[in-house]
Formats: C-alpha cells, sequence, structure tokens
C-alpha cells in the first residue's frame, strides 16, 4: 500500500508539470478536441441523466459540455465536494444561469452551498446514466489517478450499492495526462472510456 501511495505521489508531481507547460490556447483547444468527441459518443447521445464536473484550470474545460447537455434537453448533475471528508454528492444544475450564480469553494471551483438542500439528488431520484470523470492521470486501460481525497471512487461505490448499477463513466483528458500505467489498489474504480486527442 505504502508503495503505491508513494508511486502516485510522484506521478502526480510529473503529470501536473506537463500540464503546467500548457498554453490557455492549447488547454481550449484539445478541451474542444475531447468535447467533439464526447458528442458522437454513442453512450453519451443515449444518456439523460449526466453527471458533469465543472473544471478547474489544469482540466479539459466542461463548459461546452454543459451547454450541449442543456440543448438537448438532459438533465445536469454536478459535484458538491464535502471539503473534510470523502463525500461526495451529485446535485442537478437548473441551467447554465444557475451556474454562474453558484458559490465559491475555496479551491475555487462553483458548486451548491452546504446548506442548499432544494436540489435534487442524483442517487434518490433514479441514479445516473453518465458520469464525465475528472482525474490528474490516466492510462488506455481505465486506470485513473485522481487528486487523492477518493471522492470518485466513493461515489461510484454508492452507486452500485443504491441499486441502479454503476454508471457508464468517461474521463477527459488532455494528451499530457495519458499515462503509461497508472499504480492503483482496491479502492480504485476503473473507468469505462478515457477520451483524449489521439495522434495515430
Amino acid at each position: 500500500m505504502a508503495a503505491v501511495k508513494a508511486a502516485k505521489q510522484a506521478l502526480r508531481r510529473q503529470i501536473k508539470a506537463r500540464v503546467a507547460t500548457l498554453s490557455v490556447e492549447e488547454k481550449r483547444r484539445q478541451s474542444l478536441v475531447v468535447s467533439e468527441k464526447l458528442f458522437r459518443n454513442p453512450r453519451y447521445a443515449s444518456s439523460k441523466r449526466i453527471a458533469v464536473f465543472l473544471s478547474m484550470d489544469d482540466e479539459v474545460c466542461t463548459q461546452e459540455i454543459i451547454k450541449d447537455v442543456f440543448r438537448w434537453g438532459k438533465s445536469c448533475f454536478i459535484p458538491r465536494y464535502e471539503l473534510n471528508s470523502s463525500h461526495m454528492d451529485m446535485l442537478k444544475l437548473n441551467s447554465l444561469q444557475d451556474m454562474e450564480t453558484l458559490p465559491l469553494t475555496s479551491w475555487n471551483i462553483r458548486q451548491p452551498a452546504e446548506d442548499d438542500h432544494s436540489r435534487e439528488e442524483a442517487l434518490a431520484s433514479g441514479g445516473l446514466d453518465l458520469i464525465l470523470m475528472p482525474g490528474l492521470g490516466f492510462d488506455q486501460s481505465g486506470r485513473r489517478l485522481g487528486r487523492g481525497k477518493g471522492f470518485y471512487d466513493t461515489y461510484l461505490q454508492r452507486c452500485s450499492r443504491q441499486g441502479g448499477g454503476k454508471p457508464y463513466t468517461i474521463a477527459l483528458a488532455f494528451r499530457e495526462q495519458i499515462c503509461q500505467e497508472i499504480p492503483v489498489d482496491g479502492n480504485d474504480v476503473l473507468i469505462d472510456e478515457v477520451l483524449y486527442e489521439d495522434l495515430q
């Protein structure tokens, strides 16, 4: 376990350094390529209830994706992280305007306030068809390197327990986040698909 933990920490540093070299324009360009790939994905097309992360600077930008989800009349859910635990809920976002009014967390991510109990929680109302996954690094086998808090792994385990099974998962990545092999342990949940700009 300790060896896996150390390997993950080292890899996190390497990937962060690689992503840090990308210009704003390059991140925007790759984000659009990945978004277009997603829009052509049959799983995305058939999904009605989709969880989307609100992207940070070092992640594929999800703004166009959120717009597209609303354009097609799908239900959009976004994470609310509990900062002092690994608990996360997926809460319904009502519109693009709704997103702009959400408070900012200490991580500079918009999310519904702790005392906002009016929103539909995905697992309480029929589950999710698709979760778009953030992460620091990914490999071709669907292994994912998160930020070490375990939010998504814990949430996917909850989805499986609460009936309805595990939603389909698609990770969105910059090319610089793709690794040969990600070290994993027993708690790491594999991703079904990783979308990135493939230059082959």
